[in-house]
């Protein structure tokens, strides 16, 4: 085992990484490394200049919209790292600065301070399952969506359908026979109608 543990923490953004890094023993400071590519050969990259000084490497970043590919790839390799929820994150009263630099240092700072709380990290399988749920949710929503804005269109223009039950085969019958009297309308007939159930 090494003698000295870095924290090293990183603000994920689209195109790059902020990185920080805070040594355990002593009182020193946080040091912000620099940003760094988002893509995982630039964070191994630095993974080895940061091994080079000799330290054991723990690694900490915020659960966002870049998934867990950190994660996965950081423990694959063997390193501990943790993730953390944005709103568990303490902050300082009036603190409205917000940088990736100052995120990077101060998610470092704080994880050496043991103030961080980590969250659950799914596996692949459980999070492919929830994408899968989600992206059936957004596409119901969708659904509904088209549909409310055709029904309120055809009454615009007048057309109400007499049966009971609306998107039924009789009521998709119903539709395919209406011709609009501007193209630009039966066009966005046949797209509002044409939404997958």
């Amino acid at each position: 085992m090494k003698d000295s543990i870095t924290i090293v923490g990183l603000d994920s953004a689209k195109n790059s990484i902020a990185v920080a890094t805070a040594e355990t023993g002593g009182n020193q400071e946080v040091r912000y490394y620099g940003k760094i590519g988002s893509d995982m050969a630039s964070l191994d990259k630095m993974i080895r200049k940061l091994e080079s000084k000799g330290s054991e490497l723990h690694f900490v970043y915020e659960a966002g919209p870049y998934g867990y590919e950190i994660y996965r790839h950081l423990t694959k390799k063997g390193y501990k790292c943790t993730v953390v929820a944005p709103s568990l994150i303490p902050k300082k009263s009036g603190d409205r600065v917000k940088t990736d630099r100052c995120d990077a240092q101060s998610l470092a700072r704080l994880y050496r301070a043991g103030e961080l709380t980590p969250v659950y990290v799914p596996q692949e399988d459980d999070e492919a399952m929830r994408d899968l749920t989600r992206g059936r949710e957004d596409a119901i929503k969708a659904q509904r969506t088209a549909r409310q804005r055709l029904g309120a269109m055809l009454l615009r223009h007048g057309y109400r359908y007499s049966g009971e039950n609306a998107w039924t085969v009789a009521y998709m019958r119903w539709l395919a026979d209406i011709k609009m009297p501007h193209r630009a309308q039966q066009i966005t007939l046949q797209e509002y109608s044409c939404m997958p159930a």
